[in-house]
């Protein structure tokens, strides 16, 4: 079912390239453009849910930016700026472009911030988020996606990311109030760990419900401590492990 979906999707990335094709900067850069158009036409498509018709433009500008071909599996390289999810194994999938795209808007990030990522993957989240924020942490539960993605980051020269291989349920305190938050799978509930890391004033981006019912949130922290959580649009996210609840269901 995927190869005929990428059969069907890709067409126009992957034409005139020889099955074996290393593409050359040039080709990649355009493959870009395709994509960060894509995304502006899903931006649009999803304003009325999302409450805007445009992504900012440092966020515009960092997908545009980023090496997206450098965070997936070697064999899907060609495919890598279609806007749509990919598998990186282990049953786990890097997100649509759009999807990456509309959770670090919603955080509003500035050059100052530090930034919680729970679900590192392959690592592109994490270089998007390096690109606008002073520090990234991100916590992987599977030690070879951890290790892959602190590989690929390193050779992209990402020096402001520091990873730990852990239950990203529980955050990383030791490093805690963070101001943004992302989180790249999904729990029954927000964890409360999260809340409790998250900065006064901070906001968290977090998928959240049961798989067939799960809501995009954003959930902001005043400066009293106070939380609003605002459900933004339907999505699909692979559970996130460790939660209390997936054990719960296992037991």
């Amino acid at each position: 079912m995927l190869s005929v979906m990428l059969r069907s999707s890709f067409s126009l990335i992957v034409a005139g390239l020889p099955p074996d094709s290393t593409m050359t900067p040039d080709v990649y850069a355009a493959a870009r453009e395709q994509m960060v158009a894509a995304v502006t036409a899903d931006t649009i498509f999803a304003c009325a849910s999302i409450g805007k018709a445009a992504l900012g433009e440092r966020v515009m500008a960092t997908l545009g930016k980023v090496p997206r071909h450098e965070f997936v599996p070697v064999e899907l390289q060609p495919f890598a700026y279609a806007n749509v999810p990919l598998p990186i194994g282990f049953g786990k999938t890097i997100s649509q472009p759009f999807i990456v795209g509309l959770m670090t808007d919603l955080l509003a990030i500035d050059a100052g911030d530090a930034v919680l990522e729970i679900g590192t993957g392959l690592g592109y989240q994490a270089a998007v988020l390096a690109e606008l924020a002073q520090k990234v942490y991100s916590v992987e539960l599977l030690e070879e996606l951890a290790n892959q993605a602190k590989q690929r980051l390193r050779q992209q020269q990402y020096t402001n990311i520091e990873f730990k291989i852990g239950n990203g349920y529980y955050g990383w305190p030791e490093h805690a109030p963070y101001d943004k938050i992302i989180v790249t799978a999904a729990p029954d509930l927000i964890p409360p760990p999260l809340i409790e890391q998250l900065k006064a004033g901070g906001k968290m981006v977090i998928p959240a419900g049961l798989a067939e019912a799960q809501r995009l949130l954003l959930v902001e922290k005043d400066v009293t401590g106070a939380l609003t959580t605002a459900e933004i649009l339907s999505v699909r996210f692979t559970q996130l492990e460790g939660t209390e609840s997936a054990y719960s269901r296992a037991s």
